[in-house]
């Protein structure tokens, strides 16, 4: 397994691999609360079994290339992650997200990750736009599509059931002409 160094704080990217399964639950446990606000990942990730499913499911779609999921480790602990939800190299499009716990907020991992799976599938990829989509509830969500350089396109209004209530979603993207240009200046 690689792991990518995301800085001098000694937080490295990793693929998150369904032998992970009790890590990934531990962690769900210690974040649930601050990751399911938003997102439905804290509700899918429940027990054991969940959890390897979870993470099988991802193992199924880096094997099939329609997505990956990568963890963010900071001291040796799984603090959060970044994914490609979809990732279609045919289409040149793939939809990126994230996750953290609240311990491991606010010190710029998931943009720090996000910047080194962006950068691969359109360098290494071919991947042409790579889509964001967050609660427009979810300011720490939109706040990393902005220092990722994408553009808000607009909202899908109440697009989204979460624990009962209809949520909307801002849908972000960057392309990749945008992100090489960010990159060169």
């Amino acid at each position: 397994m690689f792991a990518i160094s995301l800085g001098d704080d000694g937080a490295e990217l990793r693929p998150l691999e369904p032998s992970k399964a009790e890590e990934f639950l531990a962690h769900m446990d210690r974040g649930r609360e601050f990751v399911g606000e938003h997102i439905v990942l804290a509700d899918v990730v429940a027990d054991i079994d969940s959890a390897r499913s979870f993470l099988g499911s991802y193992a199924e779609k880096a094997a099939n290339d329609t997505g990956r999921i990568y963890g963010i480790w900071t001291g040796g602990t799984l603090v959060g992650g970044v994914l490609f939800r979809t990732f279609d190299v045919a289409y040149g499009t793939a939809e990126a997200g994230c996750w953290l716990e609240p311990s491991a907020a606010g010190k710029g991992l998931i943009t720090r990750a996000c910047r080194v799976i962006i950068d691969w599938a359109i360098e290494e990829r071919g991947i042409h736009r790579v889509e964001w989509h967050a609660s427009a509830k979810n300011g720490p969500s939109i706040a990393v599509a902005r220092r990722l350089g994408m553009t808000r396109e607009g909202v899908l209004r109440e697009n989204y059931p979460h624990r009962g209530v209809r949520a909307d979603t801002e849908v972000w993207a960057v392309l990749a002409p945008e992100w090489r240009a960010a990159k060169a200046s």
